[in-house]
């Protein structure tokens, strides 16, 4: 336990130092000063370059909002998502039904590149997702984390909670205007080349050990300390479900390759990132709210739009993924929130 807490300290800190950073940027890459690409290496050590063609955006710090002259109640709102967005678990039981946090994924409070930066969501929607086939609001998307990431039940659109986070998505993105149509430099977890080796279990399972057991624990059940989560599970009843974007291997290989170990990265190589994710994306967790009641049927009505890239309905080690009704900590599979959505007007005639 000491050895966990002392590797908390170590990792913690680094991270810390991004948060702390107070410059923001939100220009085109071939318009970055020399002063601000050295603040950036500052920022994201060994991380990419940003290319001439690229959109770069930092966004503002609560110190920001703080010092800026919007109206009290605003910033009580903006306050308050960023509450949620940091320690989502204070709606555990409610909305929450894993060990989740919406930093456990979107770290450096949201603001990161490379480790899914949250203002392009505001930004970029409402715009049309495969993954449920119609377009989405920034509301709808933000429920999708939750019903997927934390495995949950979201915030009534509308509600209080979610007019908060929708508001911390919206600040981050300030000074970037709708539908930029620009490549944005770190948005998401940006996709890595194809492995030069196919993606390996037993390798995976070793490299796991070696860089991620102390902090995820060897049974992927993360870290909770006096009640708080400090690092999220990656497997099982209290992570996020067979829906959710980081069930994909090339999801959660990006993640890793750039954020992981956390302080560290990047210091795996590609091929490092790929066998871990392939390992912790073959190992068990709560079933897809898409469930049908057969996996095989699931996977084959969604395969081509998000199961392709995960092992959701296949056999790893003897074992048929996702062949279960567990639902997790929750005693539902689907949140009503899930629904078709039609905007032509036929629908309604």
């Amino acid at each position: 336990m000491l050895k966990k807490i002392s590797v908390l300290a170590t990792v913690l800190a680094s991270v810390w130092a991004f948060n702390a950073q107070a410059v923001q940027i939100s220009k085109m890459g071939k318009d970055l000063t020399a002063e601000e690409r050295d603040i950036l290496r500052t920022m994201l050590p060994n991380l990419p370059e940003p290319k001439d063609d690229e959109f770069v955006h930092i966004p503002p710090t609560m110190d920001d909002l703080e010092a800026s002259k919007m109206h009290p109640k605003l910033k009580e709102t903006i306050r308050r998502g960023y509450d949620l967005f940091m320690n989502t678990q204070q709606l555990r039981g409610k909305n929450v039904f894993n060990n989740m946090n919406c930093v456990s994924c979107h770290m450096g409070e949201g603001r990161r590149p490379f480790a899914g930066q949250i203002w392009p969501a505001a930004v970029f929607l409402p715009n049309y997702r495969p993954k449920n086939d119609h377009v989405n609001t920034l509301e709808e998307r933000i429920a999708g984390c939750f019903s997927y990431s934390m495995n949950g039940k979201p915030p009534e659109y509308g509600s209080d909670d979610m007019v908060a986070l929708a508001a911390y998505h919206q600040w981050q993105a300030k000074g970037v205007p709708m539908y930029p149509g620009v490549k944005v430099y770190g948005r998401g977890y940006p996709k890595l080349k194809d492995p030069e080796q196919k993606p390996d279990f037993a390798r995976g399972k070793d490299l796991y050990m070696k860089n991620c057991a102390a902090c995820h624990g060897e049974d992927g059940a993360g870290l909770v300390q006096n009640g708080k989560v400090q690092f999220p599970a990656l497997w099982g009843d209290n992570s996020f479900n067979w829906g959710a974007g980081a069930a994909r291997i090339f999801t959660m290989a990006a993640f890793i390759k750039y954020n992981m170990p956390l302080g560290q990265a990047p210091s795996l190589t590609d091929q490092e990132a790929w066998d871990i994710g392939q390992f912790v994306s073959s190992q068990e967790r709560p079933q897809d709210p898409r469930y049908t009641g057969d996996v095989k049927e699931t996977r084959a009505k969604y395969e081509e739009t998000f199961h392709k890239h995960s092992l959701y309905g296949t056999e790893v080690n003897g074992k048929l993924l996702g062949d279960h009704s567990n639902t997790g900590g929750k005693d539902f599979l689907k949140p009503d929130v899930l629904r078709p959505r039609d905007f032509s007007g036929k629908a309604a005639q």
